[in-house]
């Protein structure tokens, strides 16, 4: 699937990855391929992602989540 990580400064990540762990609101939650249609606001966390170089992470501030289409667009207000 195809993974956005965007905060109103920068294009912090863009690739396709096979799993996502976020810190949603109510707990943490994963995405796989052809998760249903999901939006969700996150928390503060670590995001974390396996990409083509492996496990990889970031950690927002917070933020909304949209999956749709195999497609992962994270909106986080900022990185720490």
């Amino acid at each position: 699937m195809h993974l956005e990580i965007l905060t109103p400064e920068k294009k912090v990540f863009e690739g396709e990855v096979t799993l996502v762990t976020f810190p949603g609101a109510d707990g943490s939650f994963q995405v796989l391929d052809h998760h249903a249609p999901l939006i969700s606001l996150l928390k503060e966390g670590v995001v974390e992602y396996n990409g083509k170089e492996g496990a990889n992470n970031v950690t927002i501030t917070g933020g909304v989540v949209e999956v749709l289409k195999n497609k992962v667009i994270l909106l986080a207000t900022g990185v720490v």
